[in-house]
């Protein structure tokens, strides 16, 4: 098993890390094309041509631990299970978990992990989502697991508040659950026309954020290596802007890039992804050890 930017770090133990970067190898629910099971080790493949700093962090010099891939065998329910308590065991550690999808189910086990967390310890927090899709809906191909329900679980079963950004393609009943649970949202068209104010996130959003990136919130000329590609999304220096926006003056709790499906010969998105995950974690430790974050 390939190591997060093992070219750079020596992987250091659990206990001594500042990450967890946790495989999750899940494709149960794809509906469209499929790969997301190879996701997480394409990743960790391309994080070797990483450097060691990005945009002026390096939050390699904390310490990476990667952990073994996540057993996706058998039921959905089942894999959550084990998400979650990988997650907890990076929490007990004190460390951030960063999960690498796999499909964007994954992220619901690291979320029941840090609501349990958070019951614990009084500090809520609320979730960042970058996605062409708004996955609200309440069940999806028969299944309430769906990639496509993530979201709605999230809001509804866990009632944690969510932003969302970069969202192009959603339904109808998406649109209601927006309004049940005040979803604040920059679609895509949106961001195009209007663009995003000095503070993206409500006043009274949790100062503790979870940020989960779906791939193909990129644009699918990005970002073509994913299972639902849509046109009209994000560009890296547009993505990098908001991220910046919306860890100022916050606490980052965790963090996920999932929905990557890699195409044989097309290594520029495996190396996008893994640098999306490195720039995640430089973002998230500089704000959590800040003035405003430690």
């Amino acid at each position: 098993m390939q190591h997060f930017l093992a070219s750079e770090y020596s992987p250091v133990q659990p206990e001594q890390a500042g990450f967890h970067i946790i495989p999750v190898p899940l494709e149960q629910s794809v509906s469209y094309g499929a790969g997301t099971a190879s996701g997480p080790a394409a990743l960790l493949e391309a994080s070797q041509q990483l450097e060691a700093w990005e945009c002026g962090h390096a939050p390699g010099e904390t310490g990476f631990y990667t952990a073994p891939p996540v057993d996706c065998g058998g039921p959905v329910e089942t894999v959550l299970d084990r998400i979650e308590a990988a997650t907890a065991r990076a929490i007990s550690c004190a460390a951030l978990p960063v999960l690498l999808g796999g499909e964007h189910t994954v992220t619901l086990g690291a979320l029941r992990a840090l609501a349990k967390e958070a019951q614990r310890s009084g500090e809520p927090f609320g979730i960042v989502q970058f996605d062409a899709h708004a996955d609200l809906r309440s069940s999806y191909e028969g299944s309430p697991y769906s990639h496509a329900c993530v979201m709605h679980r999230a809001v509804a079963d866990l009632g944690l508040p969510l932003v969302q950004f970069a969202v192009r393609d959603f339904c109808r009943e998406e649109a209601e659950v927006r309004k049940a649970h005040s979803v604040t949202h920059y679609d895509a068209y949106f961001m195009a026309r209007v663009g995003l104010p000095e503070q993206p996130l409500p006043e009274d959003f949790p100062r503790r954020i979870y940020i989960t990136f779906d791939v193909d919130a990129f644009d699918a000329s990005l970002m073509p290596a994913t299972g639902t590609p849509s046109p009209g999304g994000i560009s890296w220096r547009e993505a990098h802007f908001i991220l910046e926006r919306c860890v100022a003056g916050r606490k980052v709790a965790g963090l996920d890039v999932v929905e990557l499906a890699p195409i044989e010969g097309l290594h520029h998105c495996n190396f996008t992804a893994a640098k999306l995950t490195h720039l995640l974690m430089g973002l998230a430790h500089a704000a959590n050890t800040g003035p405003d974050g430690a």
